[in-house]
């Protein structure tokens, strides 16, 4: 069985948040964008790339029913929760929040002289009513240097955060003429993300915040052309 419904999602299609403090670019509609071919993919609802100015960075808010993972590329987060969880989130490190019945919490830039700069990612979770929950790692770089490693499962096998759906999440860095595969398996839908780079995969050529999603069972090669990072989601 070959791959199908494959579909190249352009960066350049972002809706834009951009105020004196933030500057956001939101894969899916979200706030006041709102884009009917861009309504998330599976259960894939949110992938906003921000940028937050040094000394800001949203006060606390609310959140329902919505696994909330933070990926943090440049910088490093600081995070606080109405479930009494605080930290700080640096580059290389996943956060995991789980927002169940109902939780508060609050992500400021945490440095002093530069910006911060994260992918947050919302997925619908599979079960509704669970305790709010917080999960926090820092994943070894060298453990994604050309290969693909695992940051979030259903089971959370291999040292990866649990998440609340039938969704695996995986990251990878690739050098300059770096290639790799992407796989999945039949009846599971793909969609694979670039943080940042330059990327070819077959006749297309994809920059930070291009994506590709598809669906079936094979596999998709990957070829960089500049030092790229790609996010990869394995959906049910």
């Amino acid at each position: 069985m070959a791959l199908t419904n494959l579909k190249v999602w352009d960066g350049s299609g972002r809706g834009l948040t951009k105020t004196g403090w933030l500057t956001s670019l939101h894969s899916f509609s979200f706030g006041h964008f709102v884009d009917p071919l861009r309504n998330g993919y599976r259960s894939l609802r949110v992938i906003n790339d921000d940028v937050i100015a040094a000394g800001s960075g949203f006060g606390t808010h609310p959140h329902r029913e919505m696994e909330i993972l933070t990926w943090v590329l440049d910088g490093k987060v600081l995070h606080r929760d109405s479930t009494g969880m605080s930290g700080e989130i640096a580059a290389g490190e996943l956060q995991l929040m789980s927002a169940g019945t109902g939780i508060e919490h609050s992500e400021m830039n945490g440095l002093d002289d530069g910006s911060t700069r994260f992918l947050q990612i919302w997925i619908e979770p599979g079960v509704v009513g669970v305790e709010p929950g917080y999960q926090q790692r820092s994943f070894d770089g060298a453990d994604r240097a050309g290969r693909w490693q695992l940051i979030a499962s259903p089971d959370a096998r291999g040292g990866s955060l649990r998440v609340h759906q039938d969704a695996c999440v995986s990251v990878i860095k690739l050098g300059v003429g770096g290639a790799a595969e992407v796989e999945i398996d039949a009846g599971r839908h793909g969609y694979l993300h670039v943080a940042f780079g330059h990327v070819r995969i077959g006749g297309d050529e994809l920059f930070g915040g291009d994506a590709v999603s598809f669906r079936g069972q094979g596999a998709l090669d990957i070829l960089a052309d500049g030092d790229s990072e790609l996010l990869f989601f394995d959906l049910a």
